[in-house]
């Protein structure tokens, strides 16, 4: 709860400066902003790599290999910095190019997923034979 607190502090710090730097310098005011979102990432890093650990645990205990647990890091990490890069290109007012990010973070996704889809269509056919 603490961690959640410091990084809203952080972050509507970072984010009201910036609004007071877009007045006079814009591109000041957007360097600010992503200061701050690289701070948040900083101060994250713990606490990600206590997620990761326990998702290569659950790995571990279910049985299943790594081909089914890589795709959907993989797709976490895509949808993630996508929503960001969406964020900072609409901050910048750019959202056509935004969604032309989204668009390409949907493709990559699905790309990701292939692996994953092609293991499900496999167990699957696997049942249906008996």
């Amino acid at each position: 709860m603490e961690l959640i607190i410091r990084l809203v502090a952080l972050a509507v710090l970072a984010a009201l400066l910036a609004l007071l730097l877009k007045g006079k310098q814009g591109e000041l005011g957007l360097l600010v902003a992503l200061a701050g979102l690289a701070a948040l990432f900083l101060a994250l890093a713990e606490p990600f790599g206590e997620l990761m650990a326990f998702l290569r645990t659950l790995s571990e205990g279910t049985g299943l290999d790594a081909a089914v647990f890589t795709p959907l890091y993989k797709i976490l990490g895509i949808a993630l910095v996508v929503h960001l890069g969406g964020q900072l290109c609409r901050d910048a007012g750019e959202s056509a190019l935004a969604a032309g990010l989204e668009t390409a973070g949907s493709v990559c996704a699905i790309l990701a997923a292939l692996p994953l889809l092609e293991r499900a269509l496999s167990l699957l056919g696997e049942l249906m034979q008996g």
